[in-house]
């Protein structure tokens, strides 16, 4: 889910990570950390070292998730994702089927929303069908929504919110039809054949252990759950480990196992996420290849204006001192002490680094000036 994905992997790059160039000043505050993402589960970065290696797949799941086991369902089962939100009529085609009526996969037709129930239109806007508080068309292999793209599997069109016209578009499919549209958006296709496989059996648990109590859907196209874009986001490479894994999930007591992922661990995963319950197979664990992401460790500067400023909402007059009061299983901060020159707030590590903008929690602060140097 939204915890489990955070940051498309292809888009990090090895680029300078100094985010903020220190204004002229007494002082210059330093932070120095590692890692990109909440730090739990499977480190992308690090599976990537795995699979290079010579690892495979089964062996990269058991070592980030402790004690799960790869088991196959009998059957796929079915996902409903809300691709988009319409705030009126839904056009689609590659339709043979929709309320009940054979449709000519050939035309167009539209879903139309009457109060809290949908209706099946031609493009033209005659009436076709009345199907009830949802409209779902099929087509042989694949269906076309106007405006959003091809997908397999089928098109449901849910009423969203009290009233209006808006429409829920979602897109409902086999659970490995949904991890062929996926996995290519969270890992790159060219990486190794085993990573591949490993991300395939995670995204497909994601999935099934998922649940956003939506309108008429379970989950979402973006990091909110993970990245989904269907047909067009396809590849034969990441296909080929599709086939090879199909079915398989990860198992923990008889229940699939929500198996959270990220970028990169900076050398150590996360004993789950903060404030949440313990989960027995999300322990933190030694991730020795993580040194292959180029955020494997970064560096900050910030100048005291800006770090005032950024941690305004939190700081009580100006910032004076950073003092990490706990950190996790890993060096990830869980809490801190802001010390202002008018009184000491309390803040979360998560807090704390999504304010500063950095890459995660695992991070060590540093002041700077012409009379003193400390680290906290």
């Amino acid at each position: 889910m939204t915890r489990a994905r955070v940051a498309l992997l292809s888009l990090v790059t090895a680029t300078s990570v100094l985010a903020a160039t220190p204004a002229q000043g007494a002082v210059t505050w330093i932070v120095k950390g590692a890692g990109f993402g909440h730090g739990v589960g499977m480190g992308a970065y690090g599976a990537y070292g795995y699979g290079l290696h010579g690892a495979g797949y089964r062996q990269i799941l058991g070592h980030y998730y402790r004690g799960i086991g790869v088991r196959p369902m009998a059957q796929p089962p079915q996902v409903r994702v809300l691709l988009t939100v319409s705030p009126g009529d839904i056009a689609f085609s590659h339709a043979t089927v929709a309320c009940g009526r054979s449709l000519d996969p050939a035309r167009s037709y539209r879903a139309h929303r009457r109060g809290s129930s949908v209706r099946l239109l031609s493009s033209g806007g005659k009436l076709l069908g009345r199907c009830g508080a949802r409209l779902h068309a099929q087509g042989r292999q694949t269906i076309r929504i106007a405006g959003v793209g091809l997908y397999r599997g089928g098109l449901e069109a849910v009423p969203s919110g009290s009233s209006g016209g808006a429409l829920n578009v979602v897109n409902r499919l086999d659970v490995n039809s949904y991890v062929r549209g996926s996995l290519p958006g969270e890992v790159p296709p060219e990486w190794p054949l085993a990573t591949l496989k490993a991300f395939a059996v995670a995204i497909r648990s994601i999935a099934l252990s998922t649940d956003v109590g939506g309108e008429g859907f379970e989950l979402y196209a973006d990091t909110r759950t993970q990245v989904y874009g269907g047909v067009k986001l396809e590849s034969a490479r990441t296909d080929r480990a599709v086939r090879a894994t199909r079915n398989e999930v990860a198992m923990y007591r008889g229940a699939v196992a929500q198996t959270t992922y990220f970028s990169s661990s900076g050398g150590r995963t996360e004993s789950g996420f903060l404030g949440a319950p313990d989960v027995p197979y999300l322990q933190s664990v030694a991730d020795p290849y993580d040194y292959y992401s180029p955020l494997h460790r970064w560096t900050f500067r910030f100048s005291q204006a800006e770090m005032n400023a950024r941690l305004g909402p939190y700081l009580k007059g100006g910032l004076r001192r950073i003092l990490v009061t706990k950190r996790g299983d890993s060096p990830r901060i869980d809490y801190a002490k802001l010390i202002g020159t008018r009184g000491t707030t309390t803040i979360r590590g998560d807090t704390l680094a999504q304010a500063l903008g950095l890459y995660d929690r695992w991070a060590y602060f540093t002041e700077r000036s012409s009379r003193r140097a400390a680290r906290r």
